[in-house]
């Protein structure tokens, strides 16, 4: 219908032609508004690539962000992109949290701040050994890997412990720090492989994905497996260097004084 042929009345009752009075314009208008926080919002979203994760696919974003928009433009996460970021900055202090426990409770048991700094060197080694192995086996760095390195925390700081609380009743028995070091690590060598390859073996089932609905945790596994391997190839050698280097002298106890046969 031609809006514009219709014909209304003035003031004086003559009949007016409607395209005398107004100028008719053509304009779409969407079906609905969306807003977000009070503000209108538009929703961009996007499938991964193959072989890219949430962390790339946001970064990706913020750099399409900065070129294409504005400052009078605000950008928020939703969906799974916004449970990622928020989980991801929710693991980072659950690990540095789980670090500073540990720490204060070795502290505590040692009675010294030096032998815990010496075994907590085993966690980076731990951590770049899950972030290789990560990149070795194709997966990525998502919420489970990051619970698994959470958990390597507790699993790998056990072979400094070994190593170092038994180098220490060495020592007090007279013996030097070099000899009690070599010793310790000697000693302590089967139960260190013992239960690294226990955790290893019982995180196997993970990594390699069986049972339904498994897939989302391989990282999981390869994150406990590959952390636990390295951190206990490089703590043999590690923690007893840094052992000979910073470890104070200990008291030696006379309780542990051989007696004298006569």
């Amino acid at each position: 219908m031609d809006l514009t042929s219709m014909f209304v009345r003035n003031n004086d009752g003559l009949l007016i032609q409607l395209d005398n009075l107004v100028t008719v314009e053509e304009q779409s208008s969407p079906p609905q508004l969306y807003h977000n926080n009070r503000y209108m919002s538009a929703t961009v979203s996007a499938s991964l690539a193959p072989g890219m994760s949430i962390s790339d696919g946001i970064d990706a974003m913020e750099r399409i962000k900065e070129k294409v928009l504005g400052e009078n433009f605000t950008t928020d996460l939703g969906g799974e992109s916004r449970d990622f970021v928020e989980s991801s900055s929710n693991t980072m202090f659950a690990f540095g949290l789980a670090l500073l426990l540990i720490f204060l409770i070795l502290a505590a048991q040692f009675e010294s701040f030096i032998d815990p700094f010496i075994i907590i060197l085993t966690v980076p080694m731990a951590v770049a050994g899950a972030l290789f192995s990560l990149w070795l086996f194709g997966q990525t760095w998502n919420i489970f890997s990051q619970i698994g390195t959470v958990m390597l925390i507790g699993l790998v700081t056990k072979n400094g412990i070994l190593i170092v609380e038994f180098a220490n009743q060495l020592r007090e028995q007279g013996m030097s720090k070099r000899e009690a070091i070599l010793q310790a690590s000697e000693t302590r060598l089967r139960p260190i492989l013992m239960t690294s390859l226990t955790i290893a073996l019982g995180a196997l089932p993970i990594a390699i994905a069986l049972g339904a609905a498994s897939t989302s945790r391989i990282g999981m596994g390869v994150v406990i497996i590959g952390g636990t391997m390295f951190s206990l190839i490089l703590t043999l050698f590690i923690i007893p260097a840094m052992y000979l280097m910073w470890s104070r002298e200990k008291k030696h106890r006379p309780e542990f004084d051989k007696p004298e046969i006569q």
